[in-house]
């Protein structure tokens, strides 16, 4: 006679274990003040108490509920702070269990979090930017000396540990000598990102992976708005991204020069490379906050690599637009003539033109060598011309 195991009960005391967690860190008088909330919980507790109510609205699944013996079970305060713990220190749910009282079975609670936050958050928080969003960073840009600028691309390799078998030669590149997935995002100077293109194997380098990219699909459809400005008195209606020197020589990528000779070229590479920087420290920051996506991933399905992932950059931004005021320069209000004698910025045209009546003509100004060539030329002379005295 077969014997079923059956799975063993403990007593856990959840109503104790939701009250410890308010008397914590959600009462007039925590035990613990809102730097060490901030440093757990990875945001202001505002901003969690918002996740934690519009989850419990929209999710029954974050809600209390009690059991067969009416007794009462874990909080929507427990389940989010579970799966805050397993995303911002990278833990197991098992982890967690002494202190929140919560088994490793109802890891689930991860999974509903992550997916959670993607359906009431995406919208707003992993978009392509407004015409505001586009304004400010094209003023920014224009103050440190690349007008047209809004945004730098790169991609980043996340370890992937529990992959199947079957996929090892698919995922494994020789020069990180593990299995990874590739994350491909483009990021403005205050760590907003902008775009997240998560899922290629990484035996794929930049280039590839740029193919593979949803990124360019907007502006071939027509769907993004046409930035005019001008460069050393030149024209241009294509905004950029600052890019290391794997990518294409496109227009809509600004590489830097690879062995300047000159002043004016060295110049150019030192401004150049220093603020594509800004997706560099994004994706530090990102892992920083989230010590799950910066250690091998234990997850077997990669859907859920991407479901995470997606939650973590969404968490990310939601972070940055509630602190951004204490770390990130004003560059609106910065009076950069009292400052370091400058000209104020141009003001830009953004307006919405009407889809390509030729899908093939787009592609081919998307990847006009020449005209990348001569935004580059261009740019030397501008930043030569603009922060050259300051540099003699």
């Amino acid at each position: 006679m077969h014997l079923v195991a059956r799975k063993k009960y403990f007593k856990r005391d959840h109503v104790a274990a939701n009250q410890r967690l308010i008397d914590d860190y959600f009462t007039d008088q925590p035990t613990y003040d809102e730097q060490m909330f901030r440093r757990r919980f990875r945001m202001r507790k505002h901003v969690f108490l918002r996740i934690v109510g519009d989850l419990s609205r929209s999710e029954n699944y974050f809600t209390q509920r009690v059991d067969a013996s009416n007794k009462e079970g874990i909080s929507p305060l427990a389940k989010c702070t579970t799966a805050m713990r397993m995303l911002a220190y990278g833990v197991a749910a098992d982890a967690i269990d002494e202190y929140i009282k919560i088994g490793a079975t109802t890891a689930e609670c991860l999974r509903r979090f992550c997916k959670g936050i993607i359906r009431l958050y995406e919208q707003e928080y992993l978009r392509a930017p407004t015409q505001d969003d586009l304004q400010k960073n094209l003023r920014v840009s224009e103050m440190r000396g690349f007008p047209g600028m809004i945004g730098s691309i790169d991609c980043m390799h996340w370890e992937w540990k529990n992959y199947p078998t079957a996929w090892e030669g698919q995922f494994t590149r020789g020069d990180k000598g593990t299995t990874t997935v590739i994350l491909e995002a483009v990021a403005s100077h205050d760590l907003w990102i902008w775009h997240a293109f998560f899922g290629c194997p990484g035996t794929l380098n930049d280039i590839n992976v740029l193919d593979r990219s949803p990124v360019f699909d907007d502006v071939e459809q027509g769907n993004t708005p046409r930035v005019n400005f001008f460069v050393n008195q030149r024209p241009y209606d294509m905004a950029y991204y600052l890019a290391d020197g794997i990518y294409p020589s496109y227009p809509t990528f600004v590489k830097s020069i690879r062995l300047p000779q000159s002043e004016p070229d060295k110049l150019f590479a030192k401004y150049q490379e220093g603020y594509r920087k800004d997706i560099e420290r994004a994706f530090g920051v990102v892992q920083a906050r989230f010590k799950i996506i910066r250690e091998p991933a234990r997850t077997w399905e990669i859907s859920d690599l991407a479901i995470i992932k997606r939650s973590c950059i969404i968490l990310h931004n939601m972070i940055v637009e509630d602190e951004r005021d204490t770390y990130a320069q004003n560059w609106t209000d910065y009076d950069q003539s009292e400052a370091s004698g400058l000209s104020t910025p141009q003001p830009f045209s953004t307006e919405v033109l009407p889809a390509f009546a030729n899908h093939v003509r787009a592609r081919s100004e998307l990847r006009d060598s020449n005209i990348h060539h001569e935004l580059q030329s261009d740019l030397v002379k501008h930043i030569w011309t603009k922060f050259g005295m300051f540099h003699g």
